[in-house]
């Protein structure tokens, strides 16, 4: 622990750090791969709707039912015609939910499941969802979505520039693709506790991001007024002075969040808790990726297109091929190959020191003759 303090704290100083910034091109192109891979998941499988969302029934039985899930995700599908999805709940009943179904036929189908299940129909529970009230829940989601997306780049545009406005966006749209392409690849199914994990993962992902553009906005003050950094170098030393703190909190994050997914989900067989922590933890990773290596060298990359960035590497760049034109061994020799002999001696060679005419006195041992 004490070694990793040490580590931030030279991060911090700037004594060491990676150039993020440099190799910002790998990291572009490491998630297009990756965004790519997504797209093509949720165009080729889709996404595995809840009943929230396209509507259908559920059925609850009572407790301690003997049936096995398996069993019961047989007898929903017999009776129904449809995928069933069967959850076992902490008291021992079963959660039966069958989706494109209408009223007449979640009756017929609840008296099927009662004599598959030999109890009576009066002690299974069923709760209907209409595909209209399904579609408002899903259009309000992603309502809410562009809401919140609109207000994050109004306050960033204001609180920063729009610059960095540009940047956490396109930072939170990589967020909610990856995150929804995995939901495809995996078919885990979409519920409105999906939509409460994107939204939390995207707030994540902007406290870890406006982390560094904060420290970035307090390094460029007055940037041009001096000429050893371009504004890529103090974007890379904002990245790597924000690094281990953003490395502690994604891992204090994750841990629980892995806890729940899982032990809980996979593990304990909660597929209740698959619904929020999935996209809880793909969010959380995902969102500290974009901020430390898509956010800040985008901004970079935006910024360095200004007329007074430009000029700015230009004399950093120049005043560097001047000292390390200095520095050269050879430097020396040609700032003196013009010079006499005698002068170039004198400079390069020994110096003989004239004998002093007082050496030798106030000695005890010396006497004067």
């Amino acid at each position: 622990m004490s070694k990793l303090g040490t580590l931030g704290a030279r991060l911090h100083r700037g004594e060491i750090g990676y150039d993020f910034v440099k190799n910002r091109r790998i990291w572009y192109g490491l998630s297009i791969l990756i965004t790519i891979t997504a797209i093509v998941g949720l165009a080729v499988r889709g996404l595995n709707m809840g009943i929230e969302f396209q509507g259908g029934a559920v059925f609850n039985t009572p407790k301690n039912t003997s049936v096995s899930v398996l069993k019961a995700e047989e007898y929903a599908e017999e009776a129904s015609g449809h995928d069933a999805i069967v959850q076992k709940l902490g008291d021992g009943s079963l959660r039966i939910q069958v989706a494109g179904i209408d009223t007449g036929a979640a009756s017929k189908i609840k008296a099927s499941l009662a004599d598959d299940f030999e109890i009576d129909p009066e002690q299974i529970n069923a709760e209907l969802v209409g595909p209209s009230w399904g579609e408002q829940i899903a259009n309000k989601a992603w309502q809410g979505l562009g809401i919140f997306m609109v207000l994050v780049v109004i306050y960033l545009a204001i609180a920063f520039e729009w610059r960095m406005a540009v940047a956490a966006f396109v930072a939170l749209i990589h967020d909610i693709t990856i995150t929804v392409g995995i939901y495809a690849l995996v078919g885990f199914e979409v519920t409105p506790g999906t939509v409460i994990g994107l939204l939390t993962i995207l707030g994540y992902s902007l406290y870890d991001t406006v982390v560094v553009f904060d420290s970035l906005k307090e390094q460029t003050k007055d940037i041009t007024k001096q000429t050893r950094w371009t504004y890529s170098d103090v974007a890379n030393r904002s990245i790597n002075s924000t690094l281990v703190r953003s490395i502690n909190t994604t891992v204090v994050a994750l841990l629980p969040v892995a806890g729940l997914l899982f032990i809980g989900g996979g593990v304990l067989g909660a597929g209740m808790l698959n619904d929020i922590s999935l996209s809880l933890f793909v969010g959380l990773a995902a969102g500290a990726y974009s901020s430390i290596f898509i956010a800040t060298p985008l901004v970079a990359d935006l910024k360095e297109r200004e007329p007074q960035m430009k000029a700015l590497k230009k004399r950093v760049l120049a005043k560097r091929a001047q000292q390390e034109e200095t520095s050269r061994p050879e430097a020396a020799d040609e700032a003196y190959a013009g010079e006499p002999g005698d002068a170039a001696a004198a400079v390069v060679g020994p110096r003989n020191q004239p004998a002093s005419r007082s050496r030798g006195r106030g000695r005890p041992s010396g006497k004067r003759r």
